[in-house]
């Protein structure tokens, strides 16, 4: 297959790709509401609204996880609020609207950055595998249209890894300003990928063969110091105390590393147990949001000290829920339909491009390192099946090679069939 060949079938599954989402969409429609993995679009949907009714990150009344009515919050991210409110405020307060410029922008770039990141790997033919599986990937469709941060950081991850990988090969500062740019949109929205950023700059390091090109690696670092310094004005005016950007780190460490569980992490609590905010300790829910984070933040540190076998023990059991692609009992069928025919379906092509590229390892290691990293992250502190959607986004170029020898062997057994 040429390059000309590649584009053209690279439209087609753009197009493909912009039709479900765009229907997903419509299936959504107007209302904002709870469903299934998604609940935090509430969240969203309300902080937006409350910006554009000039109350700033506050909401109206009690909220999640335990944010009082008028006072500031930091706990949501800060850039996706933003665009929901500058939606709102261009078409009115219609989340259909929303939903709508999310999944065209999700549609055409989800596949087109998969398949740049395939072609530079393996080729025109994985390219364009990736960006086919992309297009259909039923997690990233029903997260396109939701209301949350999942589909554009995801694609702030796979702009950063292409973009790294362009600038281990050509160094420069305008594709290290780039890499910024993309690295400062994915910590606005989801800060956790601030965790990943050293070990993109070791790669970089080791791909120049152990050269420290100081300035090419200092340009990311101020330009998302750059994007992050407002936010970290606007917290300590808002709360008194240094925050840097979100809140939701110490209560996530601290949710998820509770003795409660034992060594067996469940990934939700049970309905007819404790709540999460039963967990939080009486003399801890007097404090602001800030106050209570780093609080929540030491004890869970404590929990670790405590018991650190069972906490490596509790990490390892995560595994099971974070890779969960079977339909269990206690999920809804929207849960169990997404979870089998997009994870489940995949995995053995995933699998096999794993063990495929190791013959080409070097040229696969920033995505090797990507998915190994974001992986222990989440296994060592919040393990749910919607965190681990960046890592199916860059697995799914894997996937792809496995897809393009399974269509070769097909065209070419048909040939012989003719023959």
């Amino acid at each position: 297959m040429n390059r000309y060949e590649a584009g053209r079938w690279l439209v087609v599954v753009i197009g493909l790709s912009v039709t479900l989402r765009v229907a997903t969409v419509l299936m959504m429609g107007n209302q904002v509401a709870a469903l299934p993995g998604i609940h935090d679009q509430v969240s969203y949907d309300a902080l937006a609204r409350r910006l554009l009714d000039g109350h700033g990150f506050t909401f109206a009344s009690d909220w999640w996880p335990t944010t009082t009515p008028d006072t500031p919050t930091a706990f949501w991210s800060f850039l996706y609020v933003l665009y929901l409110a500058g939606v709102y405020a261009i078409a009115g307060v219609h989340p259909l609207a929303a939903r709508l410029v999310q999944a065209l922008v999700a549609g055409v770039l989800g596949p087109w950055l998969a398949w740049r990141l395939g072609r530079r790997v393996a080729g025109d033919g994985v390219g364009l595998a990736a960006a086919g599986i992309t297009a259909v990937y039923i997690y990233f469709i029903y997260y396109s249209a939701a209301l949350m941060t999942e589909a554009f950081f995801i694609l702030a991850v796979l702009w950063a890894l292409d973009r790294t990988m362009v600038l281990a090969e050509w160094p420069s500062r305008g594709v290290a300003l780039q890499l910024g740019l993309a690295l400062g949109a994915a910590v606005l929205l989801r800060q956790l990928i601030l965790a990943f950023v050293p070990c993109l700059l070791l790669w970089l390091v080791w791909q120049w063969r152990g050269r420290v090109r100081l300035g090419t690696l200092l340009t990311p670092l101020v330009v998302i110091g750059a994007l992050i310094a407002p936010w970290t004005v606007r917290n300590y005016l808002a709360f008194g105390r240094f925050v840097l950007l979100n809140t939701n780190a110490g209560y996530a460490f601290f949710w998820a590393n509770h003795p409660i569980y034992g060594t067996d992490f469940p990934g939700l609590l049970p309905p007819d147990g404790p709540t999460y905010q039963d967990l939080i300790p009486p003399e801890v829910r007097g404090l602001d949001e800030a106050a209570m984070e780093r609080e929540l933040l030491r004890r869970g540190i404590g929990f670790v000290l405590e018991d650190p076998g069972r906490y490596l023990l509790l990490s390892l059991s995560k595994t099971r829920e974070y890779f969960k692609f079977w339909p269990s009992p206690e999920s809804g069928l929207v849960s169990n339909v997404s979870r089998t025919l997009s994870f489940g379906l995949f995995l053995p092509f995933m699998v096999y491009g794993l063990v495929r590229a190791a013959h080409h390892w070097r040229r696969w290691s920033l995505l090797y390192l990507f998915v190994a990293v974001y992986t222990l992250i989440h296994l060592l502190s919040w393990a749910l099946v919607r965190y681990r959607l960046p890592v199916d986004a860059v697995l799914i170029v894997f996937a792809a090679v496995a897809v393009r020898e399974l269509a070769a062997r097909v065209v070419g057994l048909q040939g012989a069939g003719r023959a």
